[in-house]
């Protein structure tokens, strides 16, 4: 599919899994889509915004306010994508969006946007199967958003099991299939 022109919104919280959202940014921007991103403050624990401008050639958005105190910046993020991609997609950041909880810029871009989310879950296997993962994960696919991953395989804390962020080609791919149902004119999978 050709991604030229579509505008997508990567946000990215604080896991280990951020270095694959790096790749994927970079991708994403090669294959000609214009590549936004939003970091919480725990993303910047992990790598620094400089890291996504530079295989974005974007500017990256941290601070709620934009420069100059024009505004909320949470309203423009939420109005300009085609998509909006959450990865890695900490239990945090899902609990977070499931009940609701604007408390960074990240998820109120998130809460007030109506266009199609798609998250990729990245956490330690007890973590993902925890009876609240798994009713928040529930809730938000019964709100229309699309669920990429998670894997199992080796996680971040050296155990082997469910959690692992889905790999880069299989975000991309859940990616197209979203822009694709989009550009059909498929109504917003957001209620």
């Amino acid at each position: 599919m050709d991604l030229n022109g579509a505008s997508i919104l990567l946000c990215a919280t604080g896991g280990v899994a951020i270095y694959k959202a790096v790749g994927l940014a970079s991708r994403l921007a090669q294959r000609g889509a214009m590549v936004d991103v939003v970091m919480t403050r725990a993303a910047k624990r992990f790598v620094t915004p400089l890291m996504f401008s530079a295989v974005t050639l974007r500017d990256v958005y941290c601070n709620p306010w934009r420069e100059g105190g024009r505004g909320p910046e949470h309203i423009a993020l939420a109005e300009r994508p085609d998509l909006a991609v959450v990865a890695p997609a900490t239990a945090n950041t899902l609990a977070k969006i499931a009940h609701g909880i604007a408390d960074n810029l990240l998820t109120s871009v998130l809460l007030a946007t109506r266009k199609p989310v798609l998250l990729a879950p990245a956490m330690n296997a007890g973590m993902w199967e925890a009876p609240a993962t798994r009713e928040n994960m529930e809730t938000l696919a019964g709100r229309g958003y699309r669920i990429v991953g998670p894997d199992s395989g080796r996680l971040a804390c050296g155990h082997v099991g469910w959690g692992r962020m889905a790999e880069p080609d299989a975000i991309l791919a859940a990616i197209e299939q979203c822009l694709g149902e989009a550009r059909a004119g498929a109504p917003e999978n957001r209620v």
